[in-house]
């Protein structure tokens, strides 16, 4: 029980017992799943064995690793993935059973409770890159999350992507 400072007890209300409303950051804007969707369908089409270690689907992740673990260190590299696989498991069951090993590689996406199709694998997986590049634009704008994909998957089609709107800083 809480005091005063004159050390009168406080009772507790029912109204502090309830929770805050849980408030998801999703950055899985529509734009950032097309992006997200393109950039894993080219993997999956590059790489047909479904026993990949990890699965194609998640190749974009594995690739974005030491690109950015360059950038921020391996700490922030799994700090900006493991923030943005909390909020991607909001969405899809799968990434609950995911886990991140010290390198920033996903694991566990192996394991019996993680079996599923082919399709929902690849939604879990757009879905988690589509929160990564999100939260890496917040921190370093859209345009030079661009420019980082656009070094690692030259050959993705990224022209009809718009993502800020009056943007002083876009290139035309």
């Amino acid at each position: 029980m809480r005091r005063t400072r004159r050390g009168t007890p406080i009772s507790r209300g029912p109204h502090e017992r309830t929770r805050f409303p849980r408030f998801s950051m999703s950055r899985a804007t529509p734009q950032m799943r097309d992006l997200a969707g393109r950039l894993v369908a080219y993997e999956t089409s590059g790489n047909k064995s479904s026993g990949a270690n990890p699965p194609a689907a998640f190749q974009v992740c594995e690739k974005l690793r030491p690109h950015l673990a360059t950038l921020m260190g391996k700490g922030g590299f799994r700090a900006l993935l493991s923030r943005a696989l909390t909020v991607a498991s909001e969405e899809a069951s799968l990434l609950v059973v995911v886990q991140i090993d010290e390198e920033g590689s996903l694991e566990g996406w192996d394991r019996p409770e993680a079996r599923v199709s082919p399709k929902e694998l690849t939604e879990s997986a757009v879905l988690l890159t589509a929160q990564l590049l999100g939260l890496l634009a917040a921190f370093i704008g859209d345009n030079l999350m661009l420019r980082l994909v656009r070094e690692i998957w030259p050959k993705v089609s990224l022209e009809d992507l718009k993502f800020t709107k009056g943007d002083p800083h876009e290139e035309n």
